[in-house]
């Protein structure tokens, strides 16, 4: 598998590289949801079903505005 490097700024407004793997490429969307994932595990498992379908990049827009999460970069290791 590759590994991927996202930078994003956390909620602190610090950078910050986190390493994930995967087969492609992640989009930002799934990117999102990995970095999601691994640092905000309640937010997680919350349901997103009333962003899904009526807004692209649902976990996008919720880390940005709930959690002043932004994703910066996505780079191949």
């Amino acid at each position: 598998m590759q590994k991927w490097k996202i930078t994003f700024v956390d909620e602190h407004g610090e950078s910050v590289d986190e390493l994930f793997e995967c087969e492609e490429c992640p989009s930002n969307e799934q990117a999102a949801q990995l970095i999601r994932d691994r640092r905000l595990p309640v937010a997680a498992k919350l349901d997103l079903n009333d962003l899904e379908g009526r807004t692209d990049d649902p976990t996008v827009k919720s880390l940005k505005s709930q959690h002043s999460i932004e994703i910066l970069s996505i780079t191949p290791i």
